[in-house]
């Protein structure tokens, strides 16, 4: 076993707090929140863990290195001493993408070159089109070098095949439904469901489903992986059941068709419902309440704005006349769209990053 190390776990700015409640709530040892990240320490194990059981994480960042670097001789010189082949296969290719900032080395380019120096002597074969990625962050004349061990976006499931316009990546969503206190105990429902991410999230969350369990990682290349360690990691997952159902809703037939496609492929249809009528019609299913979340359009991704207040307007009606008792979540960009619902809504939550585009966790509760 391997002495704990810094893992750090890449998040959208703004819901990092989210994904620290996360992670300490699945037994990791987080030390520190910063913009853009949490960090925990572990060993390989925990990494691959945080991998397929972490719902908010972007990517998983293993830090190999770190050192101060004032010049590139420098950084050339300790970059030829790292231990590369304890992390590394000879018979792989790496790509080394760096970062400059505030730094006597500003060059991105000549630091990645000096790190693939000590790579080539190494015996590492380089490749631009490489699966597995070194990232150099070279900040304040602090050089940290990691190992990318996710690979793919963690957003990429394996799952989710059919996408509509500006879809919400399912990392947000997680976090998202975490900021509104969902915790699986509840029923979901989102009137303007779009390719169904949030209902299917929340499905998961409350069969405990992993989100990683169906697709592969850049860990699985380096030279610290155990498969039979892996396997047995994965195969102690514990399922749990569920009468809840989980609700979603859009006027596009093809949204629709998308969400059942998605749902079954994630293997949660058989406690999802997705049905075709506008936010007029939405109604809550049979039972107590729970959460409405969702994610209309907003000005950011169609443009003219003015036409969005009669949807909002609309959708406040409804949750005031047909959804007494439950809590509301509406994700936007615009506040003056968050207000023309005439809902009393919280403070908003922090602004994220999503697509581009700022945006903020309205919330309200419907008495």
């Amino acid at each position: 076993m391997s002495d704990p190390f810094d893992i750090f776990l890449v998040v959208a700015p703004g819901l990092e707090t989210f994904l620290a409640d996360e992670a300490r709530q699945a037994g990791f040892n987080v030390t520190q929140t910063q913009p853009g990240g949490v960090t925990l320490t572990g060993d390989w194990p925990e990494v691959w863990r945080a991998n397929l059981t972490l719902r908010g994480a972007t990517r998983v960042l293993v830090r190999l290195a770190s050192f101060r670097a004032m010049h590139l001789a420098q950084l050339d010189k300790r970059s030829k001493k790292l231990p590369w082949a304890d992390w590394l296969h000879p018979d792989l290719p790496v790509r080394v993408e760096a970062t400059c900032r505030k730094s006597r080395i500003y060059h991105n380019r000549a630091a990645a070159q000096r790190v693939e120096g000590g790579l080539k002597a190494a015996g590492i074969p380089l490749s631009p089109d490489a699966a597995i990625v070194l990232k150099v962050r070279i900040d304040d004349d602090l050089c940290t070098i990691s190992v990318d061990s996710s690979g793919e976006s963690l957003h990429k499931r394996g799952l989710k095949v059919q996408v509509n316009k500006a879809p919400m990546r399912e990392t947000l969503a997680a976090l998202f439904l975490r900021a509104a206190g969902y915790t699986g105990s509840e029923p979901v429902l989102d009137p303007m469901c779009g390719s169904g991410t949030f209902v299917i999230e929340a499905a998961e969350i409350a069969l405990g489903h992993l989100p990683g369990r169906d697709r592969s990682f850049a860990f699985e290349h380096l030279a610290s992986f155990d498969p039979a360690a892996w396997a047995t990691l994965k195969s102690t997952a514990t399922p749990t059941e569920t009468d809840l159902t989980f609700m979603g809703s859009d006027r596009d037939q093809g949204a629709i068709a998308m969400c059942a496609a998605n749902a079954e492929r994630a293997g949660v249809s058989s406690h999802t419902q997705f049905a075709c009528h506008p936010i007029s019609q939405a109604t809550p299913p049979d039972g107590p309440p729970g959460l409405v979340i969702t994610n209309p359009p907003y000005g950011g991704r169609i443009g003219n704005k003015a036409p969005l207040h009669g949807l909002y307007a609309a959708f406040g009606d409804r949750m005031r006349t047909h959804f007494k008792g439950w809590r509301v979540a509406m994700i936007t960009s615009e506040a003056g769209l968050a207000r023309a619902t005439g809902l009393k809504w919280q403070d908003p939550g922090p602004i994220v990053d999503h697509g581009g585009t700022k945006v903020r966790l309205w919330q309200a509760r419907i008495s």
